[in-house]
């Protein structure tokens, strides 16, 4: 008898101890996620620069999605294996690592490759881009780093707001420049790379069709007259449009995976950690 009485109480020891220590935070599709994954998660997001004040919160949903992903790779037999995932873990370089925090990191590592090649396989090959993505690609592309186009532009400074009013549309470089002029004005034409300009001129003129005339700013106007394709400008065509695809297929990939999580079956233990 008593016995029987030391096993009872070893038992309910067991159910009314806290879990806290290496709960059980959640469970996907059965695989349970504690809450050391979760510590060891938000490690490895520190050493990749990210330092969200929510950070257990997203690492529990980022070892979520690590899971879907994988579920539904697996479906297409492109899950990589453990070669595959160790070869990519030593180009990370990641140092003094636990075996735990080791493990979260090959498990991230394994779920982005098999990701991918599922949206490689899957959607992008779905996704068409038209010109107008093209043109507000290299819309962009000018504006944060400039295209490999030599461009001539003419600048107007210190000029007032009622006398940039008058500033008619040129025919040609030369007509700007005697446009300028007639008004009063000593404009400045120069040529360079685009990528050469300062952040605030690629910004003010990217999208400013050729001879036009920028919206005044700090008293100055801006106008393309020129443009012309350098050698490098080869295959920018190319590499945009592929850009382009790429953005539209992980846009479509983000959708898919926001509904594979529904699908998934998720329990969230922890007060703390629910959506």
């Amino acid at each position: 008898m008593k016995k029987f009485k030391f096993l009872s109480a070893f038992l309910l020891a067991m159910f009314v101890l806290p879990v806290h220590g290496a709960s059980v935070v959640a469970n996907v599709n059965g695989t349970p996620i504690t809450d050391a994954d979760i510590t060891a998660r938000t490690k490895l997001m520190a050493l990749q620069g990210n330092t969200s004040t929510d950070n257990r919160r997203v690492a529990l949903q980022n070892i979520i999605d690590d899971s879907v992903k994988i579920s539904y790779a697996s479906n297409f037999n492109v899950v990589p294996d453990d070669k595959t995932v160790d070869k990519e873990f030593k180009k990370m370089k990641l140092e003094n690592l636990s075996a735990l925090e080791t493990q979260m990191a090959k498990n991230a590592l394994r779920a982005e490759i098999a990701w991918q090649i599922v949206v490689g396989r899957t959607i992008l090959p779905t996704v068409d881009v038209t010109d107008d993505d093209i043109n507000a690609e290299k819309v962009n592309l000018a504006r944060e780093h400039g295209l490999p186009l030599e461009v001539t532009i003419i600048r107007l400074t210190d000029i007032p707001a009622d006398v940039a009013k008058h500033l008619s549309k040129p025919k040609s470089c030369d007509d700007a420049m005697e446009i300028a002029e007639n008004l009063g004005g000593i404009p400045q034409r120069f040529t360079a790379k685009q990528y050469e300009l300062s952040a605030d001129i690629r910004e003010r003129t990217a999208a400013l069709p050729k001879l036009t005339w920028s919206p005044l700013q700090d008293n100055s106007v801006l106008l393309v007259c020129d443009t012309k394709k350098t050698s490098e400008y080869k295959n920018l065509d190319t590499v945009i449009k592929q850009n382009a695809q790429y953005k539209q297929a992980m846009f479509l990939a983000d959708q898919q995976l926001k509904q594979l999580r529904r699908r998934a079956v998720i329990v969230i233990n922890d007060d703390r950690y629910k959506l």
